[in-house]
């Protein structure tokens, strides 16, 4: 494989789970707040198909307002996960950006833009979202765990030069989430509608599940597993990983 990971500071210790075979699809996983690419790995590989590479980096740590300033790592700064709160706008901009540089990384190492998948669970899936709406490659899909879109009121504007109008998005939320309430989820997937085609969005709600990640982890492996290829397959897993993080 061509490139060099240095170029790209988030590829430099994230932690990759490998295809066994000739690699022609990759999922870009972003993990929750406080938590490491590490905290996700052995999910990716309980899912993994043989021609896919899981990328799962780290977020850098950085003092974050919620938490009285401590520092952890943080794809952006938290003030609130309200839908009122004031958001660190140039962070997640910057993270965006960075996850971007990832994707330019695996296109120019032989994987289309259409066979990567952004995932994540929490800031992590609320910065997926953000990434692929922004995006000017055409991405595969999202799969966005407990989670909500970043800086929604700038939508659907900051999508103007998105090249992601038809993408496939799956949602999943905890029904007892006491983080990020699930109305927050619902709210989100509503403002999905007006930005995306609204039939390729999917919003799934888990009775008694609280702030950890759906059982639907699996439906990962559903986007990118033939016949669908990269198409939307939501039939149900009985699979659980437990995420503290947000």
């Amino acid at each position: 494989m061509c490139g060099n990971n240095m170029s790209v500071p988030l590829l430099a210790e994230a932690v990759t789970v490998s295809g066994t075979e000739k690699e022609t699809a990759a999922v870009i996983f972003l993990h929750g707040l406080g938590d490491t690419g590490h905290g996700w790995s052995d999910a990716m590989t309980s899912i993994r198909l043989p021609y896919v590479k899981y990328i799962c980096p780290h977020a850098p740590r950085i003092p974050v307002t919620l938490n009285m300033k401590m520092t952890m790592p943080s794809w952006f700064d938290l003030m609130g996960l309200s839908p009122e709160s004031p958001e660190d706008e140039a962070g997640i901009k910057r993270a965006a950006e960075n996850i971007k540089a990832i994707i330019d990384h695996e296109t120019k190492n032989g994987i289309p833009a259409n066979r990567v998948l952004l995932g994540g669970f929490s800031q992590g899936g609320a910065l997926s979202l953000y990434t692929a709406l922004t995006c000017q490659q055409q991405l595969a899909g999202v799969v966005a765990l407990s989670c909500w879109l970043p800086l929604h009121k700038t939508f659907p504007q900051a999508a103007s030069g998105s090249a992601n109008k038809d993408i496939h998005i799956l949602q999943c939320h905890g029904e007892m989430d006491p983080m990020i309430p699930v109305q927050f989820g619902a709210m989100t997937a509503e403002k999905l509608k007006t930005i995306v085609n609204p039939q390729k969005v999917s919003f799934r709600t888990y009775p008694g599940l609280m702030h950890s990640s759906c059982p639907q982890v699996s439906l990962l492996k559903s986007f990118l597993n033939p016949p669908i290829v990269l198409g939307v397959n939501l039939t149900p897993f009985n699979v659980y990983h437990s995420k503290n993080s947000s």
